[in-house]
């Protein structure tokens, strides 16, 4: 069997248009890389030569300010599609914020293979129209909102975009969420552009009035995801 065969996101991933004659010639061209905490994959304004599938973990963009300020504009999940296919520089660098595992293909080899299989490339632009619509929501949620919605905004994201990567269904009540957070309190407050103290207090309120629980300090119980979405505006 392949790798492609045996990917846990093999069915949400940009390859998933792709037949197994295909799967095999794609395949041949990628490999997959196991990324640190820390480590980045790509580097902003430098040549893009590379792209990925994420397979695990989450990883951030980021771009750095005039004064060297890093700025975070974005998160990608397992399943995102990273890096610039068809030339160009990368527009923001890439970094694991937890254990990653990524596949990875020559952007060259990539773009080649790419436009031999229209499917894959209509896949893209779906991808590259859904990333998007989350840029904007994040300028909303950067620009716009005040901690408790960036909060209850993160949270939602949260749900939606690990799934079964770390979101467990409640037996005892179907309508609660479990996440196993793949962030330290720290690297919220860098992602949301808030306080580590602002993210403590958050939690704390958010469990005070009874929207989540916090058994550990990377678990988080979602009691009431309406109570959530209204507090995310």
């Amino acid at each position: 069997m392949s790798s492609c065969d045996l990917c846990v996101v093999r069915n949400r991933a940009i390859c998933a248009s792709l037949d197994a004659k295909e799967l095999e010639a794609l395949n041949a061209i990628g490999r997959t890389r196991k990324i640190t905490p820390g480590e980045s994959l790509i580097w902003e304004g430098e040549d893009s030569v590379l792209v990925a599938n994420v397979i695990e973990g989450v990883l951030k963009l980021s771009t750095n300010t005039e004064d060297g300020r890093e700025q975070i504009v974005g998160v990608v999940y397992p399943s995102d599609f990273i890096g610039r296919p068809f030339g160009g520089t990368s527009g923001h660098g890439v970094t694991a914020l937890t254990e990653a595992k990524v596949c990875v293909f020559s952007r060259r080899d990539f773009d080649a293979f790419a436009r031999e299989h229209p499917a894959l490339e209509h896949k893209l632009l779906e991808r590259t129209l859904g990333e998007l619509d989350r840029t904007r929501r994040w300028m909303l949620l950067l620009g716009r909102k005040s901690a408790a919605e960036k909060m209850a905004s993160f949270l939602l994201e949260m749900t939606e975009r690990l799934g079964g990567n770390g979101c467990k269904l409640s037996f005892e009540n179907p309508l609660q969420r479990q996440l196993t957070l793949p962030f330290s309190r720290q690297q919220i407050a860098d992602v949301l552009g808030l306080t580590i103290e602002t993210v403590s207090r958050q939690f704390t309120r958010l469990k005070n009035e009874g929207i989540i629980d916090l058994p550990s300090r990377r678990d988080v119980i979602i009691l009431d995801m309406e109570a959530l979405a209204a507090e995310a505006g």
